[in-house]
């Protein structure tokens, strides 16, 4: 079982319970615990998890994850980015266009990648318009509540 989540789980849990001071630590311990992962995954996994590293006087620098209220203040700040930008959004088979203000593609991209829950698998974005890869089998409804679910402000009717 080796998809995103599950392995964004397991990385969560070993830092929370151990002191890993390097991706190297913390590929072999995923490795150990049957998680197979490049370097390059797993930078993005730790820079999408908002993980940082801080100073124990004792042991040296270790990874940090944010606390639940760290994480819920930045999930406000990602909702907000999305509301601000977002114009409409169109679908075709599993791709949509997602239309944003000028200059206000990128950020609302970065925000979609970073909020957990909805049906997409990635994004790339331009100035004002965003291309969402949508995960097998979505439907434009599922990916709109999913939306407004977590975005409450958005303006968008089906």
């Amino acid at each position: 079982m080796n998809d995103r989540r599950t392995r964004l789980i397991q990385i969560k849990k070993i830092i929370r319970e151990n002191l890993v001071s390097s991706q190297e630590q913390l590929l072999k311990m995923l490795v150990e615990n049957n998680i197979s992962v490049t370097q390059a995954t797993l930078s993005r996994d730790l820079k999408m998890l908002n993980v940082s590293k801080i100073s124990n006087e004792k042991e040296g620098y270790h990874y940090h994850l944010p606390s639940e209220k760290e994480e819920k203040e930045a999930e406000k700040y990602l909702v907000e980015d999305i509301a601000r930008g977002f114009l409409s959004i169109d679908f075709s088979g599993n791709l949509a266009i997602l239309k944003t203000l000028p200059g206000h593609a990128n950020t609302v991209a970065i925000a979609l990648d970073k909020l957990e829950g909805l049906p997409v698998i990635g994004t790339i974005a331009g100035d004002d318009a965003i291309l969402l890869v949508l995960k097998e089998e979505s439907e434009e409804e599922t990916v709109i509540k999913a939306l407004k679910q977590r975005i409450p402000d958005l303006e968008y009717e089906l």
